[in-house]
């Protein structure tokens, strides 16, 4: 099964804005990887982002574009400093592909924990507004592809 991760789009400055929204660059990213993640079919049942504006305003954009039947939702585990072990739960857990909507270093970390066994190993970069795709088989995690956009 597939799960995608995604970072978070370009934020404005906390001293331009103390709330972080998503900067028109920070769209522009977003929409261009969100439009050829739907051109590469990308199928999601939900969004899942974490409790910032920034991450909720990238997968609202990603949400347009891939029309998740469970929709989009906020969940808890996936801000910057989160312990990457109650992500991955939720995405063994899974009956589903889910796309996870976060920040680094938490994805970073998650991912090197999937793929490596340890968080601290580093095995992907994480641009904003990248989206790594990663599957399990048989309980063995791989990357499968990436879209940034670079890229897309």
């Amino acid at each position: 099964m597939e799960f995608y991760l995604t970072r978070h789009a370009q934020a404005k400055s906390e001293a331009e804005d103390p709330r972080r929204p998503l900067s028109e660059e920070g769209r522009r990213e977003a929409e261009k990887v969100a439009r050829a993640a739907a051109a590469r079919g990308v199928k999601v049942a939900a969004i899942l982002h974490s409790d910032k504006l920034r991450a909720r305003q990238t997968a609202e954009i990603f949400e347009k574009f891939l029309s998740p039947p469970r929709g989009r939702r906020e969940i808890a585990g996936l801000s910057p400093e989160d312990d990457p072990m109650a992500a991955k739960s939720e995405l063994e857990a899974a009956g589903e592909p889910l796309m996870l909507v976060g920040h680094l270093p938490h994805l970073d970390r998650l991912v090197s924990l999937l793929v490596a066994s340890d968080p601290e190993k580093g095995v992907v970069d994480f641009p904003s507004a990248a989206l790594v795709c990663v599957s399990v088989v048989e309980r063995k995690w791989r990357i499968q592809w990436a879209l940034t956009p670079q890229t897309a």
